[in-house]
């Protein structure tokens, strides 16, 4: 897409397509800086549903002020095409990170699964489900701090298993009760960071499969691998909580993230051993 301006927003670049739209790098000329600019593909656009549904959801997120969310600062429409506008995070994304650190230090990891899991809960008391809870949607600014992205546009990202039915998430992270089409509520992103947490101990993730419809019916019927048949130095207590976030029925998982982020904290300062004495 060849494009100079959107709105008052100059394009400076295009970083990536994705689930409904376009993102690109943009300058704000009258707050001098740097901003991501998310626009609604224009094929996309012939579609009323998913026109009114991008506004609907840019004007969701963008009451969901929080310093753990990436916040939005603009929506507008260019021609036919509805956009959003975002906060640059020159820092990159976890996954990012993770791709040029290997790995990272799990006090690191327990503050940064901390941030997501405010965010998380912030948006469930409002009802809002972020439903895509991965490696690149935790984002960093600057300074190292890390932010939680993509709330509400990501659950316009449609994905087809083999069988042509159309799910909604990423599904190497995706619960089991959004695997089957069922409704969500917060314990679906608790699932997500339990995936999370599996990637940043093990370095790899608990399923895989090339099969959409593989992957997915693994998160929903087969048992999470133990975390020390990958690395067997791992410590079991982190089964514990990997198997607790990841329960098959969402009502054996932590009840909000902040519970789920309260035990990967003990766990990663000792605390959890001295609770269990």
């Amino acid at each position: 897409m060849s494009i100079s301006k959107i709105g008052r927003y100059e394009i400076e670049s295009e970083l990536a397509q994705g689930g409904m739209g376009l993102i690109f790098l943009a300058r704000d000329p009258y707050m001098h800086r740097q901003v991501i600019v998310k626009v609604l593909m224009y094929n996309r656009t012939l579609d009323d549903v998913n026109r009114e549904f991008f506004q609907r959801e840019a004007e969701l997120i963008a009451t969901l002020e929080h310093p753990c969310i990436v916040p939005v600062y603009d929506f507008g429409w260019h021609g036919q095409q509805p956009y959003i506008v975002m906060r640059y995070m020159s820092g990159g994304s976890l996954d990012d990170r993770l791709k040029t650190q290997g790995e990272i230090k799990i006090s690191e990891a327990a503050h940064i699964l901390k941030r997501v899991a405010d965010a998380l809960d912030a948006a469930h008391a409002k009802n809002i489900v972020h439903r895509d809870v991965k490696l690149s949607n935790i984002l960093f600014d600057n300074t190292g701090e890390a932010f939680l992205s993509d709330f509400g546009i990501a659950k316009s990202q449609k994905i087809v298993d083999d069988e042509g039915e159309w799910l909604v998430g990423t599904p190497a992270y995706m619960s089991p009760e959004q695997t089957k089409g069922e409704n969500v509520d917060g314990r679906s992103d608790v699932y997500a960071m339990g995936v999370v947490l599996y990637r940043l101990l093990t370095g790899q993730l608990p399923f895989s499969s090339n099969s959409t419809t593989a992957l997915l019916n693994a998160h929903s019927e087969l048992p999470i691998p133990d975390v020390r048949k990958v690395k067997d130095n791992i410590p079991a207590v982190w089964q514990e909580v990997i198997t607790k976030s990841m329960a098959k029925d969402r009502n054996d998982r932590y009840a909000t993230a902040g519970d789920f982020a309260r035990d990967v904290q003990e766990v990663a300062t000792g605390k959890w051993f001295l609770r269990k004495l």
